[in-house]
């Protein structure tokens, strides 16, 4: 069986930030192949650039130097086919769970057509008889279940996950990643996601490309060959965190 052809390829990118004092070197040289449909991890030393890397490939930041396509197109800024979602909700607090999913879709739209795309992705998110909830009566948990339904409800081809479950407390993050997977599993969008959670690289990702620390290259990227559903405590998850673990402790550039 053949692997499915790259998503995303990012070629030889370097990033530098420019500062009133000196110039910032981020990536030095960034090597990665996104597959169509897959759910990949980039996982790395804190400050090491992977939201700066997930920015460039959303087309939010522009490459010092290097390429990043996208189906075999340069990126020249973001794109309705590409969406973020961040550590803290974006939703509006002055709208209801059915317009904030609905927002993307624009005032055109006609109802009918509307309400069907968003009453698709509530139901698919599990948010069924919340409609009509505002923010401030919804838990953290389902913020972030309206935050994916919104971004999902626009058909994007790439979801650009950065740190999506940072601010959940532990019992919410666990039952998003299993909310994640089920999205992922019925919708076959990639997936990026940005985590500095290893466990939680392991327990959702199809590969986990590790980062160097900065200025950042991809030091690995390793298949995951553990079946879902997973359990982080299984011996297999073991393994493999532990060799992210081991990565992730070289201080050496490779």
């Amino acid at each position: 069986m053949s692997e499915p052809a790259s998503k995303i390829v990012v070629r030889d990118v370097y990033k530098t930030f420019s500062t009133k004092k000196d110039d910032v070197q981020v990536l030095d040289g960034v090597n990665l192949e996104v597959r169509e449909g897959e759910f990949l991890a980039i996982v790395g030393p804190s400050g090491c650039g992977k939201s700066t890397l997930l920015n460039c490939m959303a087309g939010f930041e522009k490459v010092t130097s290097g390429s990043i396509d996208i189906d075999g197109e340069g990126i020249v800024g973001p794109s309705r086919k590409r969406v973020f979602v961040f550590q803290e909700t974006g939703i509006f607090p002055w709208y209801s769970v059915w317009d904030n999913i609905g927002f993307g879709l624009g005032k055109k739209m006609a109802f009918d057509e509307k309400h069907e795309i968003v009453m698709k992705y509530i139901n698919l998110v599990g948010l069924q008889g919340f409609e009509k909830a505002f923010p401030n009566e919804l838990s953290g948990g389902m913020k972030q279940r309206v935050e994916f339904a919104r971004a999902l409800a626009v058909e994007p081809d790439v979801l650009f996950l950065d740190e999506p479950f940072g601010a959940l407390d532990a019992f919410t993050r666990l039952e998003m990643r299993r909310e994640i997977v089920h999205i992922w599993q019925e919708t076959k969008k990639t997936c990026i996601l940005v985590t500095h959670d290893v466990e939680e690289a392991v327990e959702l990702s199809d590969r986990i490309a590790v980062m160097t620390r900065r200025p950042a290259v991809v030091h690995s990227v390793i298949d995951n060959p553990n079946s879902r559903p997973r359990d982080p405590d299984d011996s297999g998850c073991r393994e493999l965190k532990d060799q992210v673990f081991e990565i992730l402790g070289v201080e050496r550039r490779v």
